[in-house]
């Protein structure tokens, strides 16, 4: 593919990995700060990033039937 086109599995890749770890950083910031309401946001928000990355595995992977 030319420069212009990049081959989409790049980009799925590169973002699924910042969001893993983005995920990692949540939860190891849960353990610092004793709020709950810190703590529900910031598990909630490493759940939902969670989905996320398996969606792009999923697409990266082709096993879900909207990717085929």
């Amino acid at each position: 593919m030319s420069d212009e086109q990049p081959e989409p599995l790049t980009h799925v890749r590169k973002m699924s990995e910042a969001m893993q770890g983005l995920v990692k950083h949540l939860r190891q910031d849960i353990s610092k700060v004793q709020d709950p309401a810190f703590k529900a946001m910031f598990e909630t928000a490493a759940e939902v990033l969670g989905g996320l990355v398996k969606a792009f595995q999923d697409y990266e992977r082709k096993e879900e039937k909207a990717w085929k």
